[in-house]
């Protein structure tokens, strides 16, 4: 368990800035769950499993506010839905979680880069990759 602290929170829940990001029963997923409202969890996801090719450009001022200062400390995390009627598990390309590994500070952060959305299938995406002989599942 690693014990992460968003000063702006998530967009849509940003009273909330206290999390904890843990493993699931469902690897490569994991779960953030809020510690200011235990009834508050996401499932996350690393998208480089599924979209090899995924890049994201993020000013360094933004990454200064939460301590990045190298590459190598960068987790890059998405937020998962899982519908109840059925329909395609997504990720939320457009707006991934940035976190500081070493100090635990992160931030959501909107991309302009139209090629991301945030309904990106992740089973169909996966399988158009091994097809490709590229994904890292």
């Amino acid at each position: 368990m690693k014990e992460i602290y968003m000063d702006e929170g998530l967009f849509g829940f940003e009273e909330y800035h206290n999390y904890s990001l843990c493993s699931s029963d469902y690897d490569p997923f994991m779960w953030l769950h809020c510690n200011d409202e235990k009834a508050v969890s996401f499932l996350v996801v690393d998208p480089f499993i599924f979209r090899p090719d995924y890049e994201i450009d993020i000013d360094d001022e933004y990454l200064k506010k939460i301590g990045i200062s190298q590459p190598q400390d960068v987790i890059i995390m998405a937020v998962v839905t899982v519908p109840v009627d059925g329909s395609p598990v997504t990720a939320n390309l457009r707006g991934p979680l940035v976190i500081n590994k070493i100090n635990g500070k992160a931030m959501q952060v909107i991309l302009n880069d139209s090629k991301w959305s945030t309904k990106h299938d992740i089973l169909q995406e996966s399988l158009e990759n091994s097809k490709k002989g590229s994904c890292q599942c």
